[in-house]
């Protein structure tokens, strides 16, 4: 693909007009996906995100008032590159007439996109990127955080572990944001429970061969050794240390942040017992199992990960938010008209809240994959080890440093 250049998809208008009736003077409403299509996240969003979020909007078709609205949804690959991403955000809200940014496969590109949000009064959903900075040093009142971060999955995943007796680490991190802020927050947690961090080597994003880097984590003796990546890097990271014995050889890995459909691609012969947090799992209940198994019937069978419910939540509380201001015009009045829903029952991610800061709030799960023989059905892989609730699972308000929050 030329540097620059980038995929857009329409989503046919039908699909999302199907239950709606027309009017001669409906609102037009338009969401941007903006995920990795074609690289190492595609699967964890990809579009599976653009998918979800068109299941956003049949849903939000059928709700009272919806046929005052014309809703559109397009979607880009943003090369996991932050100038080619934010390119294409510039050029969608100020000439395609999008409203919303859904997705952004990276921290580096939302970090890179918030402010342009801000400048332009349009709104960021950052369903798909981690770095807890985003509801920090880098909020905008244009922004809504909703999935995950880096603090929550650390004191999720690295309080468990080290309680458990993982006391010395050494960390493999994906040389960009994501990874650094995982790092960082994993950090303190573990130095926080009488652990120590003995060591740590950085390395490219899409990398191909792990050996080095594994390497010298084996020679650490470290207790756990600590993938502070995503997506294919953390698969690969995982088969290599495989290959070299390094769990027979007594240390364990801990991945800071591990998707379903990464579980999938590993097997469950390799991936048994590793220890992740998630904001969700398809097979938590009733509400979450409908919803993946639509998403499944859609996705060549495939189940929805953490990401994808987040772009379908995301998109069906911002289309209900700007239903309630009458006009997508104005993204500091929908984000705030976001907060304003209180908490809320999300059918995915349970009782829900936006906070000033940005941060969406809801419980997280400490999960453990399971045996072979365990799982019964397809993606049947988790076992829920601990439910952490929405007000001990991300950072406190206070502690952030968000600019705007008094």
């Amino acid at each position: 693909m030329k540097h620059g250049k980038s995929i857009l998809f329409a989503l046919a208008a039908a699909a999302y007009m199907a239950s709606a009736s027309i009017v001669s003077a409906q609102t037009p409403i338009k969401l941007g996906v903006l995920a990795d299509m074609s690289g190492i996240f595609s699967d964890i969003g990809g579009m599976g995100s653009a998918e979800a979020t068109l299941m956003a909007v049949e849903d939000f078709n059928k709700l009272p008032g919806a046929d005052k609205f014309k809703v559109e949804v397009i979607a880009g690959d943003a090369q996991n590159k932050p100038d080619i991403a934010r390119g294409v955000a510039r050029k969608w809200f100020e000439t395609e007439g999008v409203d919303v940014l859904v997705d952004m496969p990276t921290s580096a590109i939302s970090l890179a996109i918030a402010p342009l949000a801000q400048e332009l009064n349009k709104v960021a959903l950052f369903t798909a990127s981690g770095t807890s900075d985003l509801t920090g040093k880098a909020c905008t009142p244009n922004s809504v955080h909703w999935t995950y971060d880096t603090w929550a999955l650390s004191h999720g995943t690295a309080s468990a572990i080290t309680k458990a007796g993982g006391k010395s680490w050494f960390f493999v991190t994906a040389d960009f944001a994501l990874g650094t802020s995982l790092e960082r927050d994993a950090t303190v947690v573990v130095n926080a429970n009488g652990g120590k961090v003995v060591g740590g080597v950085k390395h490219p994003t899409d990398s191909n061969d792990f050996a080095s880097y594994l390497l010298q984590a084996q020679a650490s003796k470290a207790d756990i050794i600590a993938l502070a990546n995503a997506g294919g890097d953390t698969i690969k990271a995982i088969k290599q240390a495989s290959e070299f014995g390094i769990i027979e050889g007594g240390q364990k890995l801990a991945g800071m942040l591990l998707f379903i459909s990464d579980i999938h691609s590993l097997g469950l012969q390799t991936a048994q017992g590793l220890q992740l947090t998630t904001g969700f799992y398809w097979d938590l209940n009733d509400k979450t199992r409908s919803f993946g198994e639509r998403f499944a019937a859609r996705n060549k069978g495939k189940f929805p990960s953490m990401n994808q419910a987040g772009a379908y939540s995301a998109s069906l509380a911002y289309l209900m938010a700007v239903a309630k201001v009458g006009s997508p015009k104005d993204g500091v009045a929908v984000v705030k008209a976001m907060r304003e829903m209180g908490t809320f029952d999300d059918p995915l991610f349970g009782k829900t809240s936006l906070r000033e800061d940005g941060r969406v709030l809801h419980d997280m799960m400490l999960v453990e994959v399971k045996k072979p023989a365990e799982s019964k059905k397809p993606f049947d892989y988790y076992k829920v080890l601990a439910t952490i609730p929405a007000s001990e699972a991300f950072r406190p308000l206070k502690d952030g440093g968000c600019s705007f929050v008094k």
